[in-house]
């Protein structure tokens, strides 16, 4: 069975930095998505954004995951995650219906909503990792590899359940489980730390260069080979191969993040806030026309600038005040009603 294990505080505080990190990327690239196709500037930041921060941001979850997995802890988290999903899901589908007006999106509980995927996924890593608590370490990678590179053959549209972002991303959530602190801090030395940060800038200028060759259904991870154009038997190699390129800008990113506590870490203990509210904030400046004043690398600049902005103010302790009942809902109830039918059915 899988083992609770405590976090390593100087591995905490470092993912804490890294996970605001994370966040920040998230806002920019959603907040930009919708200039890409006419800034080429925007098109390759967005593209180097997505080669490593949904990798990076499963595997952070997969970290925090460990002093919570299995026992009461564990059930308490995976009924607040399904709390938020529907809590979320009813709120944005109401909100595009009724305000933004937004076309072509599933409004169903079967088909989670944009950024929402990321709540359905997270319930299903953790119930695959208990799953596969016997298993050895290299065994869970191994599978979640192979179920990854799988997942894109089948001919089931990826959005329903989140069932091909689950599996293309469980490896990360299983490196993030299994990672070791102490084994990175030796590895990222100076001299290396250096040459890492280097690949990342080296990442950024090559996909700026050829960038656009490479389709963003691959990075997305939630399309199946056909969708991608690729129906051959072979088409599971160009999965293992966007994998090691996440995993080399994944790597190269790292190197980027501090090691000491610092306002950041603080902030990034209430990315959740930002997570689920930043989609509000980005579908309502699409519905008031601001993006048609963006056409030029200052209006880009400014863009980027108020993306991060905003996110230092959804991380702060009076949103989570004001809005915990909402982002963070009380299961209290729910338990407390699991227990009752347990002790009427003895």
């Amino acid at each position: 069975m899988t083992r609770e294990r405590p976090l390593d505080r100087r591995g905490e505080t470092f993912f804490l930095n890294l996970r605001f990190m994370l966040i920040v990327t998230v806002f920019v690239a959603n907040a930009a998505e919708p200039l890409i196709s006419a800034m080429s500037g925007l098109d390759t930041l967005y593209r180097w954004i997505f080669s490593f921060h949904m990798p990076l941001f499963v595997l952070v979850t997969g970290y925090f995951a460990r002093p919570s997995l299995c026992g009461p802890a564990g059930r308490k988290v995976l009924l607040q995650i399904g709390l938020q999903y529907l809590i979320f899901q009813s709120l944005y589908s109401v909100l595009d219906v009724s305000f933004f007006q937004v076309s072509s999106i599933h409004h169903s509980f079967f088909a989670p909503y944009l950024l929402l995927w990321f709540l359905a996924s997270h319930a299903c890593w953790r119930l695959l990792m208990l799953g596969m608590g016997r298993w050895s370490r290299s065994a869970q990678l191994a599978f979640a590899v192979a179920a990854g590179t799988a997942v894109g053959y089948l001919h089931v549209d990826g959005i329903w359940f989140s069932l091909s972002r689950t599996f293309v991303y469980l490896p990360f959530f299983v490196i993030g489980y299994h990672f070791s602190f102490a084994a990175f801090l030796k590895l990222y030395q100076r001299y290396f730390r250096i040459l890492a940060a280097v690949i990342s800038l080296v990442m950024f200028i090559a996909i700026g260069m050829l960038g656009r060759t490479l389709p963003l259904g691959w990075l997305y991870g939630s399309l199946t080979y056909t969708q991608l154009g690729v129906p051959e038997w072979y088409a599971g190699v160009f999965r293992l191969g966007i994998y090691a390129l996440q995993a080399v800008s994944s790597l190269g990113f790292l190197a980027l993040v501090p090691y000491g506590l610092s306002r950041m870490t603080d902030l990034g203990r209430r990315t959740l806030y930002v997570f689920l509210l930043h989609g509000l904030v980005v579908r309502a400046a699409a519905a008031s026309g601001l993006y048609a004043y963006i056409s030029n690398p200052a209006g880009a600049a400014v863009l980027i600038a108020a993306a991060t902005g905003c996110t230092v103010l959804l991380a702060l302790p009076a949103v989570r005040r004001a809005l915990h009942p909402l982002v963070e809902p009380s299961v209290g109830w729910m338990i407390s009603l699991r227990r009752a039918a347990l002790r009427r059915s003895l």
